[in-house]
């Protein structure tokens, strides 16, 4: 088959509708700032999302609204500005990358937690909604405050429950990144179109991935487009991760300084 260029990728991206720069942004910061300090110059920044068709005005409103809500903190030294994590950014992004770079969800125990949403309630993260105000997890699960839980029972699920537990609309979206980043030559970028690869990588990943419920593969229609996702993402990432790192080696710090060396974290990815 033909390989997929990132010029396609972000063609692909821009194809989707008006591009949130600041959602991007937020993936970068997970991905490749959080594991080296947290910081990051604006100038490095901008040049990994300008690469992703970003316009330089756009980038700067990203930030502007990402201070503003509290995910960064502006320091300037001279005439550079440097971005880094709040400490509650730091934190989200540490729960989320949980899932994000795991090799695979838990075994299931076989038991449940049922959540009933109060009135006028909204969504119950890490679980699937069933039925009006009813949602659905496996093993002993965490509710929402003010959802009534009940947890236990044992039982395989049957076809009909598994197939309502991944929506198609989420299927279909992991096998199109199944097929994208399978057929992506990740031989043919280095440097700032590495970093940019795998950033659009985990962009793509992590906003299906997170709208999906962390359900082992026992509770999993058969032929599940989820498990080829991760296994492409997986072998995407791991071939653009030196260069890429090679790249962020040699982006500003503050204090005249190069960004610190990826944590212990970062090459637990997809491996554990």
């Amino acid at each position: 088959p033909a390989q997929v260029t990132l010029d396609d990728l972000i063609a692909r991206l821009h194809g989707e509708g008006r591009l949130r720069v600041w959602s991007l942004a937020v993936t970068v910061f997970g991905d490749a700032v959080a594991p080296r300090g947290g910081t990051i110059a604006m100038s490095d920044l901008s040049a990994v999302l300008e690469r992703l068709g970003a316009e330089p005005g756009a980038v700067r409103t990203a930030m502007s609204r990402l201070a503003r809500d509290g995910y960064v903190e502006r320091e300037r030294e001279g005439r550079r500005s440097f971005y880094r994590l709040s400490p509650r950014a730091a934190a989200e992004f540490e729960r989320a990358g949980a899932r994000i770079y795991a090799a695979e969800p838990p075994e299931w125990d076989g038991t449940w937690t049922i959540a009933i949403a109060p009135e006028g309630a909204g969504e119950a993260p890490g679980f699937t909604r069933i039925a009006p105000g009813a949602w659905i997890a496996p093993g002993a699960a965490d509710a929402p405050d003010g959802f009534f839980a009940i947890s236990g029972g044992r039982g395989d699920a049957p076809e009909w429950a598994r197939e309502i537990l991944s929506p198609p609309e989420l299927t279909r979206r992991y096998a199109e990144i199944a097929e994208c980043w399978e057929r992506f030559d990740t031989a043919a970028v280095g440097g700032l179109n590495a970093a940019a690869a795998r950033v659009l990588l985990i962009h793509d990943w992590r906003r299906v991935l997170l709208r999906d419920a962390p359900l082992p593969r026992a509770l999993r229609p058969a032929g599940w487009a989820g498990a080829e996702a991760r296994t492409a993402v997986a072998a995407a990432y791991r071939a653009l991760a030196p260069a890429a790192e090679r790249w962020l080696d040699e982006c500003a710090a503050p204090g005249e300084r190069r960004l610190p060396p990826a944590n212990a974290a970062f090459a637990a990815r997809f491996r554990a």
